[in-house]
């Protein structure tokens, strides 16, 4: 089960939005949070609001070394420092240390891996803004989490696929895709054709045309995301 914590789009009443992004994955074999948005504050909060308890939370997944993600993550080790904390190298020595200084412990992922049972990270991708994403397989297909997908989406969902080496069910997170124009988003949707992508929920960064564009493309294969939103899957692959 997925449930997003932070998030500029509204879905369920109750958490509130703020630009950023952040979501809990469950009933796989660790429970891990994939961001942690950009306000402390109202990360915990949301996480309150939807009876998520700081305190179960085993693994946290850091995209990029972006405020909109990081910004929510001290305040979170104050509650658990018992986490291990996937960093992409890009991340600057201060903000690693004061990871470290919580208690946690700190894993420079400077390659694909599989993180627990299930899940996957790409590893860093990208060359001017580097990021990771996350690949959670499941019966239903491999489902595919990004932050702000900035080394390209579509470079993240075939990078995804030959990781898994079978078709995505599933691609969710920030597309990064505001300033794209319709024909570019048009290729862009057709190479997720290509790639075999099932089923998309665009949000934070993507952009409202961008949005709009995929839920025309997809059709009732759009899934709708937002602060609150709960997807729920099969059993992960083991």
């Amino acid at each position: 089960r997925v449930t997003v914590l932070y998030d500029n789009y509204s879905f369920a009443k109750g958490p509130k939005t703020d630009w950023g992004f952040s979501c809990l994955l469950t009933g796989t074999e660790k429970t891990i949070l994939f961001d942690t948005g950009t306000k402390p504050d109202l990360l915990v909060e949301n996480m309150e609001k939807l009876n998520v308890d700081p305190e179960n939370v085993e693994i946290v997944v850091i995209s990029h070394d972006h405020g909109d993600h990081t910004g929510g993550l001290l305040a979170l080790l104050a509650k658990n420092g018992n986490v291990s904390v996937y960093l992409p190298p890009s991340c600057k020595e201060p903000f690693v240390e004061k990871i470290k200084n919580t208690g946690a412990q700190v894993v420079i992922a400077d390659a694909p891996a599989k993180i627990c049972a299930g899940v996957h990270l790409t590893g860093p991708m990208g060359t001017r803004i580097i990021e990771q994403s996350m690949i959670v397989d499941t019966a239903d297909g491999a489902v595919v989490i990004t932050g702000c997908a900035h080394p390209g989406i579509v470079e993240i969902v075939r990078e995804s696929r030959a990781i898994l080496g079978k078709d995505i069910r599933l691609v969710f997170g920030g597309f990064h895709l505001p300033r794209k124009s319709e024909a570019e988003l048009r290729q862009i949707i057709g190479e997720f054709r290509k790639l075999g992508v099932q089923q998309v929920g665009p949000t934070h960064c993507t952009g409202d045309r961008a949005i709009r564009i995929f839920k025309q493309a997809y059709g009732s294969d759009f899934v709708q995301m937002g602060v609150g939103r709960t997807l729920k899957t099969e059993a992960p692959a083991k």
